[in-house]
């Protein structure tokens, strides 16, 4: 855990910013489960725990933690965004489940051929890639 919290102590460092209790407490609890999560998620977690970080504390330190590289968006569904830790974490996609809400990640060393093939016939350097895959897990396709 304490990777984390340097690499932000360093970038909060570097940009001015001074860094706070609520914003280590924000993402040690980010850090505490590998689960995707929203912020309500979040808040509801710290809460839980007897924090007294409000959501709005949630909200103005996200955009911080996804550009210190610590977090990124993955998907937008009922109206807000989801988020995954990534600090330490190669690229993978995700298969989800619409029905119950499952995520499950997965890394294809064919689809990184694909990727670079696009890449080299285009001209372009990738930097990143999203690849999100909706359906019904196994349980919910026999739960009908």
């Amino acid at each position: 855990m304490n990777g984390e919290i340097d690499l932000f102590r360093t970038f909060i460092s570097e940009k001015g910013l001074r860094n706070t209790p609520e914003r280590e407490e924000i993402i040690e609890e980010i850090f505490s489960s590998h689960n995707h999560f929203d912020v309500d998620e979040l808040y509801l977690r710290l809460k839980h725990n007897g924090s007294k970080v409000s959501k709005a504390s949630i909200y103005r330190n996200i955009p911080l933690i996804m550009e210190c590289g610590l977090i990124k968006e993955v998907w937008f569904e009922d109206g807000h965004m989801h988020y995954e830790h990534i600090y330490g974490h190669g690229p993978h996609c995700h298969l989800r489940c619409i029905r119950c809400g499952k995520v499950v990640e997965f890394v294809d060393q064919g689809l990184k051929t694909i990727e670079e093939r696009i890449a080299d016939e285009n001209e372009f350097q990738i930097i990143d890639h999203r690849l999100d895959i909706t359906g019904y897990c196994s349980q919910c396709r026999t739960g009908d």
